[in-house]
């Protein structure tokens, strides 16, 4: 049975729903820590949730991303451990540089909270999407201000060869397919070994058939197979 983590920041407001959704899959309760704890169990899954922790001061995540419990999920990424960021837990993982490129405000310059489908792709190079279907195209909600990943030219061009570009928003022929403006449509990017992954979309909140849709479900449960 994967043994799952779940990190909570001042602000944190997915926490809960991510805890659930994991119990629904595991039939296990995750092991929840906050972000002043030094220590950490050794867990095979660690996942920073959505939400606006500390207030999104300075930028979003910058202040979570030096909280003494940031150390401990440093430690487990150089072991080679599986990370999953969600909305605000990526913009926390870029800004501890855990993963590459940033997350701007919404190229519209408004907050956006809605369904977008998803691509996958690269999952079998990437080890914590190693159980997904490429072919597969998901509907996950979107919920956020700041969701614009970007990247400088060669970080581009370097993540893009090394087939670390995990998510994108696909092109439905909507006008706004794309909710945020990221480039290259980019939604989720993984770290150099491909067991860390970032990502705007809420995959708990498409977890169950209430939800109006199970691909978060889907993706969850393959996540938490790969960690396992």
């Amino acid at each position: 049975m994967t043994n799952v983590a779940v990190i909570s920041f001042p602000g944190s407001n997915c926490d809960r729903d991510i805890i659930t959704a994991v119990n629904h899959i595991t039939g296990t309760q995750p092991t929840q820590y906050w972000h002043k704890e030094t220590s950490m169990e050794k867990h095979d899954l660690v996942i920073l949730p959505g939400g606006f922790s500390f207030g999104d001061y300075l930028r979003c995540g910058a202040i979570a991303a030096r909280s003494p419990i940031m150390d401990e999920v440093m430690e487990h990424v150089w072991r080679g451990g599986f990370v999953l960021g969600i909305c605000n837990g990526f913009q926390i993982l870029t800004e501890a540089g855990i993963l590459p490129g940033t997350l701007m405000r919404n190229k519209q310059l408004q907050f956006v909270c809605r369904d977008v489908t998803l691509s996958l792709h690269h999952s079998q190079s990437n080890a914590i999407l190693g159980q997904c279907d490429d072919n597969r195209q998901l509907v996950i909600p979107v919920a956020h201000n700041e969701g614009n990943y970007f990247a400088d030219p060669d970080t581009l061009k370097k993540i893009t060869d090394k087939e670390q570009i995990a998510l994108t928003y696909t092109n439905t022929g909507a006008a706004n397919y794309n909710p945020n403006g990221a480039i290259n449509d980019i939604a989720g990017v993984t770290s150099d070994n491909g067991r860390v992954l970032g990502m705007m979309p809420h995959p708990e909140r498409k977890a169950e058939a209430i939800h109006g849709g199970v691909d978060g479900h889907y993706l969850l449960t393959s996540i938490i197979e790969a960690a396992s």
